[in-house]
């Protein structure tokens, strides 16, 4: 995250699934996502897209961003990071089927860590 100059705990918004925006509910599968910046985080404008993949294994489901793609660029730079919502909003709900998640909100908050635990 030197290389971008992304201090940990850095944040934007982000649109989860950048086929379905603005669906709500929305439903993710589980395997690679590209989600798409809706703010700035650190030198990474909006609309960077963000690829990393999505567990839909339990009650919450967990995102994790491993690279990013500045718009008007073909080049990928890695990165580490997050989606995290208070109040229980990445739980599934109710009826969500085995390998995919149905979530409320589309959108959440996408935070730099230094690495995954």
């Amino acid at each position: 995250m030197r290389y971008l100059r992304l201090p940990v705990g850095a944040g934007a918004l982000v649109e989860f699934d950048v086929n379905q925006g603005d669906a709500e509910p929305v439903t993710l599968y589980e395997g690679r996502v590209e989600s798409m910046l809706l703010s700035d985080l650190g030198p990474l404008d909006s609309p960077t897209r963000l690829y990393g993949y999505v567990w839909t294994t339990g009650a919450q489901v967990i995102i994790r961003y491993y690279e990013a793609r500045p718009p008007n660029s073909a080049a990928r730079v890695p990165i580490c990071a997050v989606v995290r919502m208070a109040k229980g909003q990445m739980r599934k709900l109710p009826g969500s089927p085995p390998g995919i998640a149905v979530l409320k909100y589309s959108r959440g908050g996408v935070f730099i860590v230094d690495k995954f635990l």
